[in-house]
C-alpha cells in the first residue's frame, strides 16, 4: 500500500542508488588525476554499496508480508519488521558517510574544491528523511 511513510522511504532508497555516483563520478572523485588507484577503489567500493544498500531499502519498503501472500506468519508483524528494516539500511549509507570525518587526517572536501562541507546537510537529511517515513509507517500500521 502506497502511504507517505514507504514514499520517504522509497525517496531515499532511491537517492542511495544514484546520488553517490552522481557527486563522486567527477573531478572531484573517480576522475581526480591526483588520488591514487587504491582511493578509486574505495570510492568504487562505496558507490557500490551505496547502490546496494538502496536497492535492498526499496526491497524491504515493499515486500509483502507472509500473511499477504498466504503463508500467515505474523503479516503485521513481519510488515513492521520489514519497514525496521528498510529504515535502518537506508540510513547506514548516509550515517557511515557522516562518520568519516572522524578518520585522521579527513577533510570534507579536498583544498582545491572549497571548504564547505554540504555532506553535513545533505547526508544529515536522508537520515532525517528515513526516520521520518519509519515514524509515518509504524503509525499507519498501528
Amino acid at each position: 500500500m502506497a502511504s507517505l511513510g514507504r514514499s520517504l522511504l522509497s525517496l531515499v532508497a532511491f537517492s542511495t542508488s544514484v546520488s553517490c555516483y552522481l557527486a563522486d563520478w567527477n573531478e572531484t572523485h573517480v576522475k581526480n588525476p591526483r588520488w591514487p588507484p587504491h582511493a578509486r577503489f574505495h570510492n568504487g567500493q562505496t558507490m557500490s554499496m551505496g547502490l546496494c544498500l538502496g536497492g535492498l531499502t526499496a526491497y524491504y519498503t515493499w515486500r509483502r508480508s507472509a500473511q499477504a501472500s498466504g503463508s500467515g506468519w505474523g503479516g503485521l508483524a513481519a510488515e513492521r519488521d520489514s519497514i525496521t528494516t528498510a529504515a535502518l539500511l537506508g540510513s547506514l549509507y548516509w550515517v557511515t558517510g557522516m562518520s568519516g570525518i572522524l578518520y585522521p587526517g579527513t577533510k570534507w572536501q579536498d583544498p582545491e574544491f572549497g571548504e564547505g562541507a554540504p555532506q553535513k546537510v545533505v547526508f544529515g537529511m536522508h537520515v532525517v528523511l528515513c526516520w521520518i517515513g519509519w515514524w509515518l509507517e509504524m503509525k499507519r500500521l498501528s
